[in-house]
């Protein structure tokens, strides 16, 4: 493993952002749920990449949180989701003078979004303007544009920051980064982006690293279910039994990463897990309804009935 690589070859959670009953962002709470999450054991964090929430804070608001995250000590791996291609360079500018550990750099949206000139050209100038800081490109079919292998390799010729690719898609799309982008080279790094895809993306696409959400409120079990790929892809029978049954357990409550209200659901298994500070969403309209606030509840009783009697929940 290279030294500039080592963020995306653990377990990331990508952060959601406390905020009070108005919606104003606790980046206080941000930094202490970072620092928890560290301690837990994950590699590092996200801060507004994942989840569906840059959109909802300004500019001047990520950067604070940023900061709050670098000053508490986390890693720190900052997505650069943006209405334009400058402001995107510009929040890759602040984390790396803001002392990030990586980019995870998102495509261009809104705007020319199905052109690869101008995805090329977004691309570059957010990886010059984060010059140094290890980034993954992050491939999601919810941003409207696919990246291939023939521009991956286009840009990491002239970008060597760019060291790994980040696959929010299914099992295909996973299987097509292992098999055309990264498995050849020891020191680009795959990176699973969607909890449901764990186990096909470690155990059978090499993938080093995981970006999850999920892992915001079971942090343990998330690390866990990413050890046992580990020793299944190494090829351990006994671990790639116990990483379905977990895979299997918490299929539920993975699948609300897919959805569009992943973020009221992952903040309501924050609170259900003691992490009151989750408990309002940033746009006060949004809101689980009964019935899916019900049906979180009783997905995350469910599982955790199940993880309490599972005998595979520690290493032997």
């Amino acid at each position: 493993m290279s030294d500039g690589t080592h963020i995306f070859a653990g377990c990331l959670p990508a952060l959601m952002t406390p905020c009070s009953a108005p919606g104003k962002p606790d980046f206080e709470a941000l930094a202490r749920t970072g620092a928890e999450l560290v301690q837990a054991g994950m590699r590092g964090v996200v801060y507004c990449g994942s989840m569906g929430e840059w959109p909802l804070l300004t500019d001047e608001a990520r950067r604070e949180g940023v900061e709050a995250l670098v000053a508490a000590m986390v890693p720190v791996v900052v997505g650069t989701g943006a209405v334009n291609t400058g402001r995107a360079a510009a929040l890759a500018a602040h984390a790396r003078s803001a002392g990030a550990d990586g980019l995870m750099v998102i495509p261009r949206v809104l705007s020319r979004t199905a052109s690869p000139a101008a995805q090329r050209a977004h691309f570059a100038a957010v990886l010059a303007a984060g010059e140094g800081l290890p980034s993954v490109i992050y491939n999601s079919p919810y941003y409207g544009f696919e990246t291939r292998a023939e521009l991956f390799f286009d840009l990491a010729s002239e970008f060597d920051n760019l060291v790994g690719f980040k696959e929010f898609g299914g099992a295909a799309a996973l299987s097509y980064a292992a098999e055309h982008i990264t498995a050849a080279d020891p020191d680009l790094r795959l990176v699973v982006g969607v909890d449901t895809q764990v186990v096909h993306g470690i155990v059978n696409c090499g993938a080093a690293g995981v970006i999850t959400g999920i892992g915001n409120a079971l942090p343990v079990e998330a690390l866990r279910l990413v050890d046992l790929c580990r020793d299944a892809r190494a090829g351990s029978g006994e671990a790639m039994r116990l990483a379905s049954e977990l895979d299997e357990a918490l299929s539920v409550l993975a699948l609300f990463d897919e959805g569009p209200d992943l973020v009221l659901c992952f903040r309501r298994l924050m609170v259900l897990e003691g992490h009151a500070d989750h408990a309002h969403p940033m746009l006060a309209s949004d809101a689980l309804s009964a019935s899916q606030r019900a049906f979180v509840d009783g997905a995350w009783q469910r599982f955790r009935r199940w993880w309490d009697g599972w005998p595979g929940r520690s290493p032997s």
